[in-house]
């Protein structure tokens, strides 16, 4: 039997997929579990990711006719009630506040006190606090329809939690739109799956298949749920995005009610949208290697890094310079519309340690630049994705 060829990360995939994903996000610094059970700590790389993630979502939700808002974290429990099957498919997972303050306990630290007249469910989805407001704001057909986008964290209680992929708190963005007709509720369901076919495929470089849920794994109270889903490298199938429609079902349990053209008091018919920090387990574990994170350029926190090599002060007064103008050439262009995001490293360690650490990071191109290197008048580049 052959030595196996050593790697950066241990297990590797073939040994042990499930470790593996969680050792390479530990050794790229995405993230780390928190002291609050089911839930993670996102770390600045991490974090840097989903931000790309979210601008270029954000640009496309409003290339498309729709709004950012924010809706309040609580949720009165009545408001969940009022649809029957949309709260029974959340009701084990909803995290619930009873109590608004709390106060000494007779035998030291603690106690909850002051009950609330209504308890209040932690958002696990907005659809019934947005769809409360819209019945509000509608009133006529002229009003519609409402294209509207939220950035948020929700909480659905996870007993078997991965970081990025399930966890108890996680982020994400849900759009809520209202419509006029059946047909435009419809055209909007599939337009936004469309939009997160289009990001997963042109940014995330990650192939996936647009399909329809069957009705055991539709989304509670919807009449359709429509979802992209990839193949990952342990060949199961990853949940993507989602794009729903709810028909009139949240209109008559909300009231969302309108007049139309003909002045006939009607339901209004609703979507809702979503895709999460999930997306950052998906990149992981379709790209990424047994040597750590491989991040798709579009979307890499940092695109090059730059990092001079010398030995000496004399060296480094012809290697620094130069690493600096070449920085600010490359700041200087463009990649798929945005400048280059160029990373420098001059910390003071061993170089094959500084290497190995962009490696597990994955940062898309390593540039090494010494003395040897400007006597050539070149530089060594390499590429994550090639070795």
């Amino acid at each position: 039997m052959g030595k196996r060829a050593k790697t950066a990360i241990t297990p590797t995939r073939s040994e042990d997929y499930p470790e593996w994903y969680q050792q390479v996000i530990r050794a790229a610094d995405l993230a780390e579990i928190s002291p609050v059970r089911g839930c993670m700590v996102i770390k600045p790389w991490g974090y840097a990711l989903w931000e790309n993630m979210q601008q270029v979502l954000d640009r496309m939700f409003k290339e498309t006719g729709h709004e950012n808002a924010y809706f309040p974290l609580f949720i009165p429990l009545s408001f969940l009630e009022k649809e029957a099957e949309h709260v029974e498919g959340f009701a084990k997972e909803c995290a619930v506040v009873t109590h608004h303050r709390l106060e000494p306990g007779k035998e030291g630290g603690l106690v909850p006190a002051a009950p609330l007249d209504e308890p209040l469910v932690v958002r696990p989805t907005s659809e019934t606090i947005i769809g409360a407001m819209y019945s509000k704001w509608i009133q006529s057909y002229r009003d519609l329809p409402i294209l509207i986008n939220q950035w948020a964290n929700v909480v659905r209680w996870e007993l078997r939690t991965r970081m990025f992929l399930r966890t108890t708190e996680f982020l994400w963005q849900e759009g809520h739109t209202a419509h006029a007709t059946e047909e435009e509720a419809w055209e909007e369901t599939r337009r936004m799956l469309d939009v997160y076919a289009t990001f997963a495929e042109d940014y995330m470089a990650m192939p996936v298949i647009r399909g329809e849920k069957t009705a055991g794994e539709r989304f509670p109270g919807a009449i359709s749920t429509l979802s992209i889903e990839a193949m990952m490298q342990d060949r199961k199938a990853l949940q993507a995005g989602t794009s729903h429609f709810l028909g009139q079902n949240f209109a008559r349990a909300q009231e969302i009610t309108f007049q139309n053209q003909e002045g006939k008091e009607v339901h209004a018919w609703t979507t809702s949208w979503g895709v999460s920090t999930r997306l950052v387990g998906a990149v992981i574990m379709t790209h990424s290697d047994d040597d750590g994170l491989v991040l798709p350029p579009k979307l890499a926190p940092k695109q090059i890094v730059v990092m001079p090599i010398y030995r000496n002060e004399e060296e480094a007064l012809q290697v620094v310079p130069y690493c600096r103008k070449l920085i600010a050439a490359l700041e200087d262009q463009s990649y798929h519309g945005m400048p280059i995001r160029v990373q420098y490293d001059d910390r003071d360690m061993r170089g094959g340690e500084k290497v190995w650490y962009h490696i597990k990071r994955g940062v898309p191109l390593r540039v090494e630049v010494g003395p040897k290197d400007l006597a050539k008048e070149s530089v060594f580049v390499g590429r994550r994705d090639t070795g």
